[in-house]
């Protein structure tokens, strides 16, 4: 009965994580993602309101 037991405890830890294919394609799609966010951030557009919105944040009163 104590074999069973461990049988089953075993068999459970083939679920546990990422596998290597899970892992490359999760890295895939962070790095991806994290490309798109730079061009985005990057943009002549974006780039001028970020500076704006620091420069008056900065120039605010305490």
């Amino acid at each position: 009965m104590r074999r069973a037991g461990w049988a089953v405890v075993r068999g459970s830890r083939g679920d546990r994580g990422m596998s290597t294919a899970e892992y490359a394609v999760g890295t895939i799609a962070a790095a991806s993602f994290a490309a798109v966010l730079f061009k985005i951030v990057t943009s002549g557009s974006v780039s001028g309101e970020l500076q704006q919105l620091i420069g008056r944040a900065l120039d605010g009163s305490f």
